[in-house]
Parts: structure tokens; sequence; C-alpha cells
């Protein structure tokens, strides 16, 4: 068990862990909880402890905040990480905690990453956070409402952590430089570099700060400018989750750029994706979408360049073939927009979901055979092209009995404004014809 545990602070520890805040009033940003009246400082002024997740990116603070509850508490604190640690280790903490109750203290069961734990797993913890042996603090970069187990949720109040603002890291920078590099001075080019390269991420901000201190160290330098630190740190990529949660959340960013017909921010979002690792056919996929979503009929040319663009990708390959990517993308922001299509689709698919299966009219249906036209298949239809204007006025294409639902309302934007001309045109045909067969009646 002693793997689970805190331990006494080694010799040569990471500047990350020689700078974990030893107060809540020295935890960089998260204003929204830990300022005066803000949820988490009430908890803890008011003594009262309860089971929380703490949702929010990697280094802003979750472990941070699980510590500092168990040293204002006085209790102990059970760490697990939901990576490495199975069933056996969830009962072994459980039995730490038992332990610690017949010596009169209570358990902050801290548990990192616990998306990562499967629904048996997390039920695990159900009983012992219901009968108070533990209170159970979650930490997690994924959505809870869709990685953690309902009956988990309704048992914590989840809060979010923010990404640290620049401001937050620049104060960290400094105050981590003042205590344990003092020596060493910072251009305010290179902060700015630095900062820029720890992407919001207070952790990271350390550990490439330990980076620059030993690069210029064996350089025998006491001056970092930009270039330096351009040089002493390897390309750090944006923070970017293949499939996590801030991968969806920056491909709504895209989405809804294209669809507000802003293309320097559909071209910031693409870039930040591509930028972050993106697989580019993937976004490739995603700009198909949009375009049958957003543009539909009111420029038909989005699908084609689309298509043109992923198909562009697959022969140039990185990083050439992303110039199409990039092209399509500020095509569609700049395109007229509808979601006609879009409607229309969903709403005959809701539609046809709850109908029943009608029968295709007899003169619509196809007749190959003797037998078939003997039996009425195709009589009385009517060939559009033998027609005034190749169109049947008045023809019915629905089932029997089914009435035309116009699910297809083209807007006036772009083409479609031309095709509800042509519509409106047709449907005057069509009202004519009905007329006329009033009349004879």
């Amino acid at each position: 068990m002693q793997d689970l545990f805190a331990s006494a602070e080694a010799p040569s520890q990471p500047l990350a862990e020689l700078m974990r805040p030893s107060s809540i009033d020295e935890i960089m940003g998260q204003a929204h909880l830990l300022g005066p009246g803000k949820p988490l400082r009430l908890a803890f002024e008011s003594g009262k402890l309860h089971s929380m997740i703490l949702w929010g990116p990697p280094g802003v603070g979750k472990t941070t905040l699980a510590r500092l509850m168990a040293a204002a508490f006085d209790a102990e604190f059970v760490s697990l990480s939901a990576v490495f640690s199975g069933v056996k280790e969830i009962r072994e903490a459980i039995q730490h905690a038992e332990i610690a109750r017949a010596r009169g203290r209570h358990t902050i069961l801290f548990v990192d990453e616990v998306h990562r734990f499967n629904k048996s797993q997390q039920d695990a913890f159900l009983p012992f956070v219901e009968q108070g042996l533990v209170t159970f603090v979650g930490a997690t970069t994924e959505n809870p409402s869709f990685e953690v187990n309902a009956a988990l949720l309704s048992r914590a109040s989840v809060y979010v952590l923010e990404t640290l603002s620049e401001a937050d890291l620049l104060a960290l920078l400094e105050r981590a430089r003042a205590r344990h590099c003092p020596g060493l001075e910072f251009s305010d080019e290179a902060r700015q570099r630095l900062v820029g390269f720890a992407d919001g991420d207070g952790r990271r901000t350390l550990n490439l700060l330990e980076q620059v201190r030993t690069a210029a160290q064996t350089a025998g330098r006491t001056e970092v400018d930009g270039d330096f630190v351009e040089q002493a740190l390897s390309r750090s990529l944006r923070r970017f989750d293949k499939g996590g949660e801030a991968f969806y959340d920056q491909i709504s960013a895209l989405h809804k750029s294209v669809r507000g017909s802003d293309p320097d921010a559909a071209l910031y979002w693409l870039c930040r994706m591509l930028d972050g690792g993106a697989d580019p056919l993937y976004l490739g996929r995603r700009l198909i979408r949009m375009a049958v979503e957003d543009i539909g009929l009111a420029d038909p040319r989005a699908l084609q360049t689309c298509l043109d663009a992923c198909a562009c990708f697959e022969r140039l390959g990185s990083p050439e073939g992303e110039l199409a990517l990039a092209q399509a993308t500020i095509f569609m922001a700049c395109a007229a927009k509808s979601n006609a299509v879009y409607k229309a689709y969903n709403a005959a698919r809701k539609f046809v979901s709850g109908d029943g299966s009608r029968p295709v009219p007899m003169h619509l249906r196809n007749a190959p055979t003797r037998l078939m036209k003997d039996l009425g298949y195709g009589q009385r239809y009517r060939y559009a092209h033998d027609e005034p204007g190749a169109y049947a006025a008045g023809e019915n294409y629905f089932p029997d009995g089914m009435s035309a639902p116009r699910w297809y309302q083209p807007t006036d934007r772009g083409m479609e404004n031309r095709i509800a001309e042509k519509l409106r045109q047709l449907r005057a045909l069509d009202d004519a014809d009905a007329q006329r067969r009033t009349r004879e009646e």
C-alpha cells in the first residue's frame, strides 16, 4: 500500500512538486471556485467536507485541491490512479480507510482520471461513499456526464476548473523563478514564449522552466531571451486529446465558425486542430458534413469543393494537402448558408421511423414481367418527359392516402432562391391541374 499514499518529499523533487501550493490562497486561477464566497472556499472555511468531481484540463490544480482538503480537514489522503489501479487497489484503499476510522481519522479517497475506471469499478466506491467511510474526490479531464456513472455523479458535486490564463502562468513562472532559479533572468519575450508553449497548463509551465534552467546552466548563461527558449524546448503541441473533450470542443468551434460565416475564425480552429495532431482526413470528413448540413443547395459547389480537398490531400499528403482543406474551409465560411436539406432529411427520417410500411402505389411500380403488367403495375403512370415542360402537373408520387408533407423548404439565399422559385412555379401548375379536375367533376 505504500505506493498508494502521499509520501514525504524526496530530496530531488521536480520543480512542479516543489511549487505545489500549501494553501488555497497560493493556487493560481480558479477564482470562480476559490474566491470569497465561492463554493470550494466556503467548503474549506465551513469545515464541511463533501464528495466531488473536479473536472478540468491538465495542470490546473485538481490534485493540489484534493491534497489541500486532506491537510485542511486533518484527514488521511489516499490516492489512486485509474490508469494503474484495479479492484485490488480499490479494496486495499478501503481497508486503509477502515483502519484510519478505527483510529478516529476520516479518509479522503482521491481518484485521478476517474473516467478511465469502468462501470463496475466506479460502482465499487458507492457503498463506502454512502456509509461515509470515505469522502470521494475524483479528477477527470473528460466530461463527467459522459464518463462517470450516474449513481456516482448523484452523490458528488461537480466543479469545473478552468485553463490558467496567461496572467496566471506569468505570475506562476515569476514565483518559481524567484524561488528556485533567482540568478536566471528572463526577457519579456522569453516569458511570453515559455507561457505560449505551456498552453494554459501550470504543471507544464514549471516543467518547461526546469528544462530552460538546465539548458541555461549547461550553456553557462544567466540571461534567457526568446530565441534561447525556442531552442531549449522541443516543439510542444497544443493541448489536444484525440477523442477527448478538447477534441470535440475544437471541432464544435470549427463547425460553428463555418456556420457563422467567419472565415478567419474557421481557419484558426482548422489550424489549431492540425497543429494539435488531428487526422487531416478526419477534418476533411467533418468539412463534408458541414457542406451538406449548413450550406446544402444554397451552394452545391461546397460539397464538391470538400470532396476535391480530401482527394487533394490523399494525393499530396501533409503539409501540401492541408492547403486544400484550408481553401475548402474558407469557401464554406463565405458561401450562402442553408440547413433546409438537413431539416428536410431529419423530418422525413422522423416521419418514416414512426409510420407504417405504406405500399407503393400501383402506378409507380415497375412492371418488368407480363404478369405484373396484367396485375396493373405501372398503369396510368405519366412519363414526365412526355408532358409539357417535362412536368406531370398534379401527379402524386406519395403512397395512397398520404398528403404531401412539404419537408423541404428552400431559403431565399444563394442557389436555393432559384430552387424556391422553380418549386413555386411547379406547385402553381399542380394547383391549376387540381382546379381543372374539380371543374370536370
